[in-house]
């Protein structure tokens, strides 16, 4: 499995922007294909975005599409999710998990096998 990490999150205000990363242990990340998945207070754990192992494919929530653009850089062994136009109802702890395989199956957490501890986004009204 790889081992992942993210970074990147913190406090903005309506409207602004972040870029989180997600760096892997080695290079095994250029066999699988990543997502970014979020969790709010209170809430269960839900897809944002997703990425096959080229970068050809991508893949949105609805709430996001338009905002969100997740992106990899397989040289750098690095998952990123730039993250415009937010608002409050983005506040979550958002993770990378890494597929199954080179290509996006499904969003759905069971066809993601490792995951990071997360970093926070807070968006302020």
């Amino acid at each position: 499995q790889v081992q992942l990490v993210e970074s990147g999150g913190g406090l903005v205000q309506t409207g602004g922007s972040l870029r989180l990363s997600c760096a892997a242990s080695g290079r095994t990340f250029v066999s699988y294909a990543m997502g970014w998945f979020r969790q709010a207070p209170g809430k269960g754990r839900e897809f944002v975005a997703a990425i096959n192992w080229s970068g050809s494919s991508t893949y949105y929530a609805d709430s996001v599409k338009g905002r969100f653009t997740v992106s990899r850089d397989n040289t750098k062994y690095t998952l990123y999710l730039q993250m415009d136009s937010l608002k409050p109802e983005d506040t979550a702890l958002y993770y990378c998990a890494a597929g199954l395989s080179r290509w996006v199956t499904t969003t759905t957490e069971p066809d993601f096998n490792s995951w990071g501890p997360g970093t926070q986004v807070t968006v302020s009204p």
